[in-house]
């Protein structure tokens, strides 16, 4: 694992946003381009792990979302949110998760049109099982990564995803 200095990363934050704003904005576009490749190549990995166990790598991304949700369960249209897929294809997917065995699915106590769906003891072993075999694969990927390309991608992350290691900035609020 690659130890990475917070302020130098935040620097890189710094630089790409403002490379963002510039006529020139290939430093922008470096890191984009690096956080896209170290993305694209984790999730081909653990897409074909999905595949070797039998899972679609959409179904398997559905599990990662019902398991990992805060309550362990998610409405299906939450399903659909997290997926960025129609809640009808949701609906198809859930079906066939429950047809496998790796969630059940249950009617809302207060609302019977909501249906809720949480992974089963075989649906956790089977997340397990992939995420052992990814972990070996992602390990020697990211060996090859230079600090450099390491740090851009991190930069374009942090950026995406609205965050700064900047003592005093201000914490972003939902509302």
């Amino acid at each position: 694992m690659r130890i990475v200095d917070a302020a130098r990363l935040e620097r890189g934050r710094e630089k790409a946003v403002r490379a963002r704003g510039a006529a020139d904005r290939h430093l922008y576009f470096y890191g984009v381009a690096e956080a896209r490749y170290v993305l694209r190549k984790v999730f081909r990995l653990v897409e074909e792990e999905a595949k070797r166990a039998g899972i679609d790598p959409l179904a398997h991304q559905a599990l990662i979302q019902i398991y990992g949700s805060v309550a362990g369960a998610l409405r299906v249209k939450e399903v659909a949110e997290r997926l960025d897929i129609a809640p009808a294809f949701a609906s198809s997917l859930v079906k066939s998760l429950v047809g496998k065995g790796l969630i059940v699915q249950t009617r809302d106590k207060s609302d019977a049109r909501v249906s809720w769906v949480r992974i089963t003891k075989e649906g956790r072993a089977a997340l397990h099982r992939i995420d052992e075999q990814v972990q070996n694969h992602v390990e020697y990927f990211t060996r090859g990564l230079s600090a450099e390309q390491t740090e851009a991608a991190v930069s374009i992350l942090m950026f995406y995803a609205g965050v700064s290691l900047k003592r005093g900035a201000v914490a972003s609020q939902k509302a």
